[in-house]
């Protein structure tokens, strides 16, 4: 592990001379999503900074499926125990679902769209496509769903950042990239989209899209200070998707997708309700089948109900399903990506 202050804001208010320190990776994606946090910080008068982290996930080459669960956090997550940073922000989908009781999720910001996003050559959308059109992606839960649309693309390993990605289909060779609509967002790219895949189409990672800022749980007065950032309803729709997925006893590469979002209505009375809806989905590696299903309910039951749709796809066969589905690991070569 390798540590570097990025930049240094030390200024006279709210937290007075102390300066929170940021733990975030290197890429651009990952600074630009830390520095949003820094940004909200120092607006509500607490300086920060961020410090720079290397992790195992930067620095091996091989496939990322078979490195381990953490490869993008174990890293800061170290810093964080060891004292070296006070928080760390992370892609929430790197995380391992087991949280660690030494350390606290104390704000969920604000989610980016989770929905996944195509970038193909010629401004082509999905369907567009020829058959044998070579389209990249490292994530078993993206092949399997695109294998199950049955339109006979040559699905490719990808690796590398959002740059190297988009420059495989820039160059030629691939002709489409199946990318999260986040990161592009994040590092304003979106123009680079020629289609984003809505759910009925490719469920996304479950926390695609959303950060997750992390500090020691004995840190209170930090956690109050984080919990001004926190996003209530980006906060029920992840902790939704990741009680399906930990239901499901399934890693970060296995092939399930899942969203949820809060949703309004009106009661007989003309009031507004405010439920969560929570779409999950389990898939054959080789996209054969794909079981799908679907619960409504109170925000405040948002685990209840994200266990409730895993325990139908147990159901329904999803763990033989799953059955061959290789080492626990993020699902990404980038996080967010």
């Amino acid at each position: 592990m390798s540590a570097e202050v990025a930049s240094d804001t030390r200024i006279e208010t709210g937290t007075g001379s102390r300066t929170l320190r940021i733990g975030t990776r290197g890429s651009l994606l990952a600074t630009t999503q830390a520095g949003t946090v820094r940004d909200a910080l120092i607006a509500a008068g607490h300086p920060a900074e961020l410090v720079v982290i290397t992790t195992k996930g930067d620095v091996t080459a091989g496939p990322v499926e078979r490195i381990g669960v953490g490869v993008f956090t174990a890293e800061l997550r170290e810093a964080l125990l060891a004292g070296d940073v006070d928080l760390a922000v992370h892609s929430y989908k790197d995380l391992p679902t087991a949280q660690d009781p030494r350390l606290v999720i104390a704000a969920v910001p604000p989610r980016e769209d989770p929905r996944d996003a195509l970038v193909a050559r010629d401004g082509l959308v999905l369907g567009e496509l020829p058959p044998g059109s070579r389209v990249g992606t490292s994530a078993p839960r993206r092949r399997a769903q695109l294998a199950a649309m049955g339109l006979g693309l040559d699905i490719r390993p990808l690796r590398g950042n959002i740059d190297t990605r988009l420059g495989k289909v820039a160059s030629g060779e691939l002709d489409a990239i199946v990318i999260a609509r986040a990161g592009l967002s994040r590092i304003g790219r979106l123009d680079r989209i020629t289609e984003s895949l809505e759910p009925v189409q490719m469920l996304p990672a479950p926390s695609q899209g959303a950060l997750a800022v992390e500090c020691r749980a004995e840190d209170t007065a930090l956690i109050e200070i984080l919990a001004g950032l926190d996003d209530r309803a980006s906060r029920a729709a992840v902790v939704a998707e990741r009680a399906l997925l930990a239901e499901l006893e399934a890693g970060c590469t296995a092939p399930v997708g899942a969203v949820a979002e809060v949703v309004e209505s009106l009661d007989d009375d003309g009031r507004v309700i405010e439920e969560l809806s929570v779409r999950g989905c389990a898939a054959a590696l080789d996209g054969s089948d794909v079981l799908r299903a679907s619960a409504v309910g109170a925000t405040g039951r948002a685990e209840e109900l994200g266990r409730a749709v895993a325990r139908e796809l147990l159901d329904l066969g999803a763990r033989e399903l799953m059955a061959d589905r290789g080492d626990d690991a993020p699902e990404q070569g980038t996080a967010d990506v």
